[in-house]
């Protein structure tokens, strides 16, 4: 199935010269949802992963879609302030701003096993902010699974891990 004919380009959002890049077609289709998640997961199936952990916000839907096919916990990396217990987190700079992801402080115990799922990877600030608040609370990554990777933009090369990143769709 050629899941790149349910993402939608948006210019200009969320500011002028911003391409983006609209998974909702995707999401509202329920045979390439599922498909997205089936080719999502393809190289982490057998893994021993204990949590999926996603990234706010569309990666919450992905990464808990997986969660359930993996038969694994679920943890939101989110953004600052919406977390109701102590929480640990980073700082990062992106495409077009700064932000910061959190986590509950006790969410992952040292040594556990985790997939880190996100909807898109553009520049790579996101996706390295949150391995690093994965590192930081001692987690082991076994690797990122992306629906969307933007090649042009280079985010791959800020992957910093020995575990693979895996996207579904490349777009040059």
């Amino acid at each position: 199935m050629n899941l790149a004919r349910w993402i939608r380009d948006v210019a200009d959002f969320p500011k002028p010269g911003v391409g983006f890049k609209d998974l909702t077609p995707l999401m509202g289709d329920g045979a390439a949802f599922a498909e997205s998640i089936r080719q999502l997961l393809l190289p982490f199936r057998d893994q021993d992963i204990s949590f999926v952990c996603g990234i706010e916000a569309r990666g919450f839907v992905f990464g808990a879609a997986a969660a359930s096919v993996l038969g694994c916990g679920f943890v939101p990396l989110r953004k600052p302030g919406k977390l109701p217990a102590q929480a640990i987190g980073i700082d990062y700079a992106l495409e077009y701003g700064s932000d910061r992801l959190e986590m509950h402080a006790d969410a992952i115990a040292p040594g556990q096993r985790v997939l880190l799922v996100d909807d898109v990877l553009a520049t790579g600030g996101t996706l390295a902010a949150a391995a690093q608040l994965l590192v930081q609370a001692g987690a082991e990554i076994v690797g990122a699974a992306l629906v969307v990777e933007i090649a042009a933009l280079a985010g791959r090369s800020r992957w910093q891990h020995s575990a693979p990143l895996h996207a579904v769709i490349v777009f040059d």
